[in-house]
């Protein structure tokens, strides 16, 4: 994340991103509400006046390299005040902040502020203070209405595509993920404000967004009238909105896909045809020790009604390997479903063992090398297929939203529905609109297009 400073910014604000999609909204509202104080965006931490850690608590080694960032954030602010240009403020926020705040500042005391997730709407308030008096904890008391109700509609933007957060906390309590304990329960903003916001983004050119939340499709916001909406009806609302194009959400749980929302996925032409729906293991012991609430087989036909609502979809999905009591048959059984599934994209790791969660006590902890072996094995399948999907895609013609310049001269960087990067030639005028394009081969990790033909601008949008 970064921006030009202006000539009369006095403050250099250094803010480093860990973790989930919900995490970059984060920071970037972050940002929005420190640019007031006269902060701007730095890319690098050395001369900074402001360093800001929004961390992510998913996984041990996460935790430990914020540690590890501490440390040497320390040695810069020595060498910036040996330079006599003034002190570094240092401070940690997100969800590490929210579950380990006093062992932060007892383990890293060169940290000046500590904030969880849901305050950090205070902010300005906390900074002024921590100028003048260093050392303080405020994390989160679950009340992100508080949060979102602090925070304008209005943010600064540069890109086409935006992150919007309209969910929050999780009430599965699986029994490896601290979510629940660091973002709280489950809670949904109001339509209007989500709509608002959105609206603000598409007058500054933004054409798709991103919607956002632990557990997305539990949304049940005010509708204005006293009622709970929808995530499908929240879309419709959205979708009314001019020069906003395209729709995404994530992340997804199983037992939250309604009827409703699969029709959503045949019904609506602005939602993509994308679904990042987690399942994490394929075997229903580990399902049930994971507490998913669901079967293997309940996933697969799921599975099957999605597609059969929209067969252009695309899957993508969350694997954990090495979970506790995790045996051969139990891991065959995740390859298994892979299999009979498909996807085009996944997020796979090892089991991490998070304090306080059950998983963390539970007998039969997998040994490391054999956990290591699985995810080898799982990643290979999985690229496997990622590779299948893409191939499918040479020889047709897809409408690609173009984000950003490529490195050679006239390229450009888009986007296609299923979330692929395309790379084309001469379409560096094409930055921010949708226009069809021909797959005419593969990267390594993206398509490779051409236009059709050549555009006018009268024929632009």
């Amino acid at each position: 994340m970064s921006e030009t400073a202006s000539p009369a910014a006095l403050k250099k604000l250094h803010i480093k991103t860990y973790g989930c999609q919900m995490n970059v909204y984060d920071s970037e509202r972050m940002v929005d509400l420190l640019r007031p104080l006269g902060y701007a965006v730095s890319d690098q931490a050395d001369g900074a006046d402001l360093v800001l850690l929004n961390t992510c608590h998913i996984r041990e080694k996460a935790a430990e390299k914020v540690y590890s960032e501490i440390g040497r954030l320390k040695e810069l602010r020595g060498e910036k005040e040996a330079r006599g240009e003034g002190r570094m403020t240092i401070a940690v926020a997100g969800c590490v902040a929210q579950a380990e705040g006093q062992e932060i500042m007892n383990r890293a005391p060169a940290v000046d502020l500590v904030i969880g997730p849901q305050a950090y709407h205070q902010l300005p308030e906390l900074i002024a203070r921590t100028t003048r008096a260093k050392g303080e904890r405020l994390s989160a008391d679950f009340a992100p209405e508080d949060k979102f109700d602090a925070l304008s509609s209005e943010r600064h933007v540069t890109g086409v595509t935006a992150f919007l957060t309209v969910q929050e906390g999780c009430d599965k309590f699986c029994t490896f993920c601290v979510v629940p304990y660091t973002r709280g329960a489950e809670w949904s903003r109001p339509v209007a404000s989500i709509v608002e916001e959105a609206r603000s983004l598409a007058s500054k050119g933004v054409r798709e967004v991103t919607l956002l939340g632990q557990n997305v499709n539990a949304f049940n916001g005010d509708d204005g009238t006293g009622q709970e909406s929808t995530l499908p009806r929240l879309m419709e609302a959205l979708s009314e909105i001019p020069g906003l194009d395209r729709i995404r959400y994530t992340t997804s749980h199983p037992n939250d896909m309604t009827d409703e929302l699969i029709r959503a996925h045949a019904d609506n032409p602005k939602l993509m045809p994308y679904l990042h729906l987690p399942v994490q293991s394929g075997s229903d012991k580990i399902l049930r020790a994971m507490n998913r609430k669901h079967g293997r087989q309940a996933y697969i036909d799921l599975i099957a009604r999605i597609k059969a609502a929209n067969p252009r979809l695309a899957l993508s999905g969350d694997f954990i390997v090495g979970f506790p009591g995790e045996t051969d048959k139990d891991f065959e059984d995740t390859m298994d479903l892979i299999r009979t599934v498909g996807y085009a994209s996944a997020f796979s790791f090892k089991y991490s063992k998070r304090p306080g969660t059950p998983a963390s006590s539970m007998p039969g902890q997998v040994d490391e090398a054999v956990a290591d072996a699985r995810l080898k094995a799982l990643q290979a399948l999985i690229i496997e297929q990622q590779q299948a999907f893409k191939a499918e895609l040479v020889g047709q013609t897809i409408d690609v939203l173009f984000e950003k310049l490529g490195r050679h001269n006239q390229q450009a960087i888009g986007r296609s529905p299923w979330l692929h990067s395309v790379f084309a030639e001469d379409a560096a005028h094409l930055i921010g609109q949708i226009v069809p394009v021909k797959i005419i081969g593969l990267g390594n990790n993206s398509l490779i297009g051409e236009l059709e033909k050549v555009y006018a601008k009268e024929e632009l949008a």
